[in-house]
């Protein structure tokens, strides 16, 4: 059985982002999102979230960019005085890999990201993080943890299979950097499913679209349906509208997101998961 999970990230980055997701959930094949409890769109995308109960929306967890969510003397080694999270993600893993950052900071910045969530009305559905920052093994283990102790069983599979990130590169079109943080990510799979299975945590079986991250178009969301291999997959994407507000983001995808959001309304990728029999389903759905 083929089930599939396209899920958004970015999700409360910005008032388009929110847009584009809300459409392609509506119109088009998008069951899940992620969001960013830091983000400048926070509340649009609460509202949006309301207005579309069958989408999940999972903690799009951010431990790069933007503002912390708790208090910054509360987690001192994660966050500067007024509260700025490190400003890349070489400079975050550099800190967490030499110890510098402490875990009890990521935690407790991991809980209060969920608890903004919570009281604003949304069970998360699941846990992921911006930047793939949680592939790191000292990060997962605390995220590991607190999921737990959070009560938030469902997890994402950061790990790209690299015959697959290979064959996703080719049809899309990824950078060779893209390629390389795949193939890097890859080295600490097995202590992350080690992690998994301590704290039971669950996870789709297959993972794509970190090494075609922004080219994810209507021909390459196509191929991807066809060639999806039995079991449960999620599918990462970033659709937006490149507006105003997005530009002002200085984030490197912008354009990409619009080609994401048409591969999502795409009429062929829904008829190829209908021909298929491929169920859609959200991280809720996970067994």
């Amino acid at each position: 059985m083929k089930e599939l999970i396209l899920n958004a990230d970015d999700f409360g980055y910005t008032r388009g982002i929110n847009a584009a997701i809300l459409r392609a959930h509506r119109e088009g094949v998008l069951t899940s999102a992620t969001l960013m409890a830091n983000g400048p769109a926070f509340d649009d995308a609460v509202e949006s979230a309301r207005a579309c109960p069958e989408l999940g929306v999972g903690c799009h967890f951010v431990l790069v960019g933007g503002h912390s969510v708790a208090k910054p003397h509360e987690i001192p080694s994660l966050a500067k005085p007024d509260g700025r999270l490190p400003e890349s993600l070489a400079v975050f893993v550099a800190r967490v890999s030499s110890g510098s950052i402490k875990t009890e900071d990521i935690a407790a910045e991991l809980r209060a990201q969920v608890a903004k969530i919570r009281r604003a009305g949304i069970e998360p559905s699941h846990i992921d993080s911006h930047k793939h920052t949680y592939a790191h093994p000292k990060v997962f283990g605390v995220v590991a943890r607190t999921a737990q102790e959070l009560a938030i069983r469902n997890v994402r599979n950061p790990f790209e299979r690299l015959g697959d990130s290979w064959a996703s590169a080719r049809r899309g079109r990824a950078l060779g950097i893209q390629l390389v943080a795949s193939a890097a990510a890859r080295l600490s799979s097995r202590q992350f499913f080690n992690t998994l299975k301590k704290y039971d945590l669950l996870t789709p079986d297959h993972f794509l679209g970190l090494a075609v991250t922004g080219h994810l178009g209507p021909a390459e969301l196509r191929e991807t349906v066809r060639t999806l291999p039995e079991g449960t997959t999620e599918v990462m994407l970033h659709p937006g509208y490149c507006d105003a507000d997005l530009e002002a983001t200085g984030t490197r995808l912008k354009m990409e997101r619009e080609n994401e959001l048409q591969a999502l309304l795409d009429p062929e990728v829904k008829r190829l998961i209908e021909e298929g029999n491929i169920r859609r389903i959200t991280f809720r759905d996970l067994r």
